[in-house]
Order: structure tokens, then sequence, then C-alpha cells
């Protein structure tokens, strides 16, 4: 889950690390009174949950309260990467004697938090790492030990930063450790850090990002931001797949399907799930030379009506040649309900399902009955012996070669070869 810039500057006030006074503005009227507020001039600055906004003119200086006004006027009518802004927040225009960076985020690796500091603020840290690694300072944290000011020391002394400026950098990054931590955050990030030309630091932007499966636990963070418990915050607007699967997976109770398509250009289209199937056959395909067109999540024994719109919805999206049908190693999904669902979506679109469906690997319940009725259509299919990524391969291998596959026996039996 992510927050806005005005709700990560209040994440971090409220942990004690200092802000400069700000507002956070629905109207230009309230971006006018602002600026009063604020005094000289001010910085007017879109509120999405996307990355560009200063290449798209979503963030603007001004020498005035009208001048702000005027910006924000622009602003709230800017739409960037799809979205339109929630607001406008409005910063002072700070006299800053240099930028920092300072970042904790889940090191999904080490199963910690890792803390990250550079004396090269402003600029993407990955960006610094890549080119100025020796501008990075890491250290990771303890999942359960209390973090110490002295850890924090320690990640920002490796970028050569001492005296005044480490004493004050130092109880930043700890409480921004701490916050990571306590609030449930993957990451937690203030970007720039200021030092301002007085001697103190402020965080002049910030970014935070949390666990969704936290959001009941966090209840009282989000109720204190005005967030509301069915509040989706997704980073761009759902395309017609990913809401056309929403909407069918919300008509029926019986099992779980989710769809997901930003990103994804390719011509094989995945109908796959199942106790982490999902990442790793996704992963197989691209291993292999495959384009998926898309990401999906199926299992928990949906309706046949379920699946099929399913493999339809994928079916339907521009460039899919062909759709994989797999999950993982064994699952409590009936195998005849998936299979009676795709070849329905196939026959509905026009398609023969021996040609369309590139190969069904689906073990667990009812596998006997699927399979005769993936036979009778011709459905190449194999069971638990064919390994996922030997079944990702054959997939790839269909979209990209079809005549050489076709040479193959379809749904043919036997030790998981052909089957």
């Amino acid at each position: 889950m992510r927050f806005y810039e005005y709700e990560s500057r209040k994440i971090i006030e409220r942990a004690g690390i200092p802000v400069t006074r700000y507002g956070f503005c629905n109207t230009p009227d309230e971006a006018r009174t602002a600026a009063e507020e604020i005094g000289g001039s001010v910085v007017v600055k879109s509120q999405v949950l996307t990355g560009g906004r200063m290449k798209a003119g979503g963030v603007k200086f001004a020498d005035s309260p009208d001048e702000a006004a005027a910006h924000a006027a622009e602003i709230l009518e800017l739409e960037i990467n799809g979205q339109m802004p929630r607001g406008v927040l409005v910063d002072p225009k700070a006299e800053v004697a240099q930028e920092y960076y300072a970042g904790v985020v889940w090191d999904g690796t080490q199963k910690r938090p890792l803390m990250l500091f550079s004396d090269m603020g402003g600029i993407d840290i990955e960006e610094v790492a890549e080119r100025h690694p020796e501008h990075v300072g890491r250290g990771h944290l303890s999942n359960l030990l209390p973090i110490s000011d002295f850890e924090a020391k320690q990640v920002i002394a490796q970028t050569g930063v001492t005296g005044s400026e480490l004493n004050r950098a130092t109880p930043i990054l700890a409480r921004l450790a701490a916050l990571m931590r306590d609030c449930d955050m993957t990451m937690a990030e203030i970007n720039p850090l200021a030092h301002l030309e007085d001697g103190s630091f402020v965080a002049l932007d910030a970014h935070m990002e949390m666990e969704n499966e936290a959001r009941p636990r966090q209840r009282g963070l989000l109720q204190e931001l005005g967030i509301a418990e069915d509040e989706a915050r997704e980073p761009y607007e759902p395309s017609e797949f990913e809401r056309n699967v929403k909407a069918i997976d919300s008509a029926d109770h019986r099992g779980v399907i989710q769809g997901k398509d930003h990103g994804f250009q390719g011509n094989l289209g995945l109908v796959i799930g199942a106790g982490g199937g999902s990442l790793t056959l996704t992963d197989a395909v691209r291993s292999q030379g495959g384009s998926p067109a898309n990401y999906t999540e199926i299992g928990g024994n949906p309706s046949v009506a379920k699946a099929c719109g399913l493999a339809r919805e994928v079916l339907r999206k521009e460039g899919v040649e062909k759709i994989a049908v797999m999950m993982s190693i064994v699952s409590n999904t009936r195998v005849d309900i998936v299979a009676r669902g795709v070849i329905k979506a196939c026959l509905e679109l026009g398609k023969d399902p021996g040609e369309t469906i590139a190969i069904f690997r689906i073990p667990g319940a009812w596998e006997e009955e699927g399979f005769k009725i993936l036979e009778r259509y011709g459905v190449e299919y194999c069971d638990r012996s064919v390994s996922m990524w030997e079944a990702a391969g054959r997939a790839v291998a269909k979209i990209q070669n079809p005549a050489a596959s076709s040479s193959a026996t379809p749904g043919a039996a036997g030790s998981g070869e052909g089957r």
C-alpha cells in the first residue's frame, strides 16, 4: 500500500523527524492561504501515486500566494501517468546547503530491514548506487532487537559524513528505521533529507509503502490519516482487463481469481496460480524466452463460470496468441472445473481449444476427470511428473515454434511425456 507524499510527511512527523511547514490543499484558494501562512517562495507539488511529477509539470515554484494559487489550479487539472491528483502540497522553497538520502527498505533476500544513507540526495538512490556506490552506506537491522543510534551512525559514516552533520543525521535515520519496523512499512524513504543553511536537518520529501496485509494492525494510523479501510492504493489506473477480472471475481464467492496486465505486452496469456505458482511460473516463462501477456492467480475451487471468465478475459487481450494453464506441485482446486472453464472460454470466442491452449498442467483433485475433458478437445496436458519449469518451456516452444510443436501428439498419456 502506497501513501501520498502529504501522508508520508505526516507519518515521519509523528515519528519525531523534523519537516518544514507545509499545507495540503484541494483548491487554488487553499493553496493561496497555505502560501501566505508559509511566507516567501513556495513549491506546489501534485499529489499522485506515481513518479515523473517534475517532468510532467506537476511541480512548480511560486514567489507569491497568487502565483501559488495559479499553479495549483493548473496542477489540480493535470493528469500524470493516468492519475488525477488527490490535491497539491504547498511547501516552502528551502535554503538548502546539501541534500542527503535516508531510507529503510525490506530486504527480501536477507529477510530483514536494510538501512541506506547517501550524501547524494535529491536523485534516485538506484542511480547513485549504480554510478557512485562509494556514496551509499548500508546496514541490516534485526527484526526483533531495539534499533540503536549507533547502527544508524555506522551507516551514515560509511559515506564520509562526520562532525555535527553526522550527529544531526543519526537520530533521523534511527527514527526512520524504527518507524519502518513499527508501522509495517516495506519502504520508508526521505529524499531529499536537507541540511539547511541554518545547520538544521529537515525532510523535504518522503515516500512510504506499507504491507497490504498489515492494514488491520495499522488501523489506528490509517484512521489518523483519513484512509478508509476499503480504499485501494494502486500506483496506476486499473486496465479494462483488470477491472473485468475483478468484477468477475466479485460476482461469485466460489474460489478466487486475480489478474494484472500492467506492464505486460506479451503474446502468451497465463491462467496460473496456487501456492506461489503464479510467480514461479511467470518467471519460468520469462526465463525460457517467453513473453507473458498478463499475470493471474486462480485457486480455491472457482466455479466453471469464474474460470471461464478469467480465461476469456486473458484471451481477449490484444496480442494474445495462446494461453498456458498451469498450477504448482499439487492443487486442491478441481482440475475438471478449470478444464471445463478454459475450454468453454475458447469455444465462446470461436477458438479451437486444442490450438489455443498451449499447455494444461494442473495436478490435483479430480485429475482423471479433467484429463478426459482435455483429451476430448485435443488439448496437450501433463501431470505432476512434468516439472513446472518443463511445462512453461513447452508452452513457450509451442508459441515460438508452432510448426515444430504441432508434430507432438496432444493429450497423449504416459509418464508425463506429452500428457
